[in-house]
Formats: structure tokens, sequence, C-alpha cells
């Protein structure tokens, strides 16, 4: 396992987690890491380790997460994030 900070785009839902939380990791399906134009699972159940503070207070910015997950799964956020919108759903 590993520590991935990840942004996820909706910096209110990110506000709802605590350390210890389970959470799932989506990428929106209008962006081009999606495929088929569905959204797409990147993560399940991947444990949230820490919710850092936001930096900027606009809501657009999203907001950054850190979560314990496989070395592999880390590889697919960090990649995903970089060209998609990323949601967490609470498990």
């Amino acid at each position: 396992m590993v520590s991935a900070p990840v942004r996820i785009a909706d910096a209110e839902t990110v506000r709802l987690l605590r350390p210890g939380d389970r959470v799932d990791v989506i990428a929106s399906a209008n962006s081009p890491t999606a495929g088929t134009g569905e959204a797409r699972v990147l993560a399940t159940g991947a444990r949230v380790t820490g919710v850092p503070g936001p930096r900027d207070a606009s809501p657009e910015a999203g907001a950054l997460v850190v979560l314990a997950v496989p070395r592999e799964t880390a590889r697919t956020l960090v990649g995903a994030g970089s060209s998609a919108r990323l949601a967490v759903t609470l498990c």
C-alpha cells in the first residue's frame, strides 16, 4: 500500500470525509479517461488517510484527499487525475 494524494472535483464532498473512511474513486463520464462515455471506477474501498485543509477557497479547484491504495491503483489515480474530473462515493 502507498499513500496517493488525489484531487477530487467536488470540494464539498471532500469536506464530508474523515481519516478511516472508505471510498470508491470514479472518473467522470465526460473525461477522456472514462473511455466509452460512462463513468469508470478507478479504485474501490480505498481508505482515507488524510484530508488536508483547503489552500484555495475556490470550489472549482476541488480538494485534496490522501488515500491508501495499492501501488498500481495509485498510478491509475495519478494518471486519471491529470486529465479527468474525479469523484468519490462513501462505502
